[in-house]
């Protein structure tokens, strides 16, 4: 018993030296990384819709009382989309064009708000009679011909803002592939010439939009202005500019009137 306590107590006082004589190292401080920059966030785009509708002759075989339904079903739809989305403009073509009789102008955020109007008009009772002759589908977008600076934070033409002047004229329009093989630089100088000839006629304001794989047409184009002559003259000046050269495509064109859908069916006599 006394040789294991005495054999035993050196190995206590050899532990504690070693607890009391051991250096203690510093943790190294490590600096936290900086956070990543933020993207700014984009400024949203509109997708946009123009369709052309015709009314068949066969409606006008159903009772009045059946067409006043009908009517004031339709005028009903228009207004709540009127209300709750971005844009939505009624325009006649009757007696101008044989293929339409008057255009929807809608712009929202969301697909599904697209497919719910033409839903809610198909499934209404004017709907099995009203056709839709023509529909070019397109998307606000910055030009590439405008710098950043020029733009400032905000580019207004992100978001369509109708001036709902008399006349609204839309077609679709397409460019050969040789301009775009051309340099960015050498497409500039002839949009520069192209734009200096637009701005000789302030009458006269221009809505592009969009529609690169997302339509037939590459953009589609709305002309606002209270005279037709100013319109007509300004596209027969556009016609000599080196870019027009560059045209593949730019019909069908159709001349549209500013005008309430209330008015507009009551001329069709619906």
């Amino acid at each position: 018993m006394t040789e294991q306590i005495i054999t035993s107590q050196p190995e206590q006082e050899n532990a504690h030296s070693l607890t009391t004589t051991a250096e203690v190292v510093p943790t190294p401080t490590v600096e936290a990384a900086p956070a990543p920059a933020q993207p700014k966030p984009k400024q949203p785009r509109q997708l946009v819709r123009f369709t052309f509708y015709k009314l068949d002759p066969q409606w006008y075989l159903l009772p009045a009382e059946t067409r006043q339904q009908g009517k004031q079903q339709l005028l009903d739809i228009y207004n709540e989309f009127f209300q709750k989305h971005a844009l939505l403009r009624s325009y006649s073509l009757f007696g101008l064009r044989s293929d339409c009789d008057f255009m929807l102008w809608q712009a929202t955020y969301a697909v599904e708000d697209l497919q719910g109007l033409s839903s809610r008009i198909l499934r209404s009772i004017m709907g099995p009679y009203l056709r839709e002759t023509h529909s070019f589908l397109s998307m606000t977008k910055r030009s590439v011909y405008v710098g950043k600076n020029a733009r400032g934070a905000h580019d207004p033409r992100l978001v369509l803002t109708p001036l709902d002047k008399k006349y609204l004229f839309v077609y679709p329009f397409v460019k050969t592939r040789p301009w775009y093989a051309l340099p960015m630089e050498e497409r500039k100088r002839m949009m520069n010439e192209h734009i200096r000839r637009g701005l000789a006629y302030p009458s006269v304001s221009i809505n592009t939009t969009y529609s690169f794989g997302l339509d037939d047409q590459e953009f589609v184009v709305a002309f606002e202005t209270d005279s037709i002559s100013d319109f007509l003259d300004l596209v027969q000046d556009l016609r000599e500019t080196e870019a027009s050269q560059y045209t593949l495509r730019d019909t069908p064109m159709f001349t549209c009137v500013t005008q309430p859908l209330d008015d507009i069916l009551e001329s069709l006599g619906v």
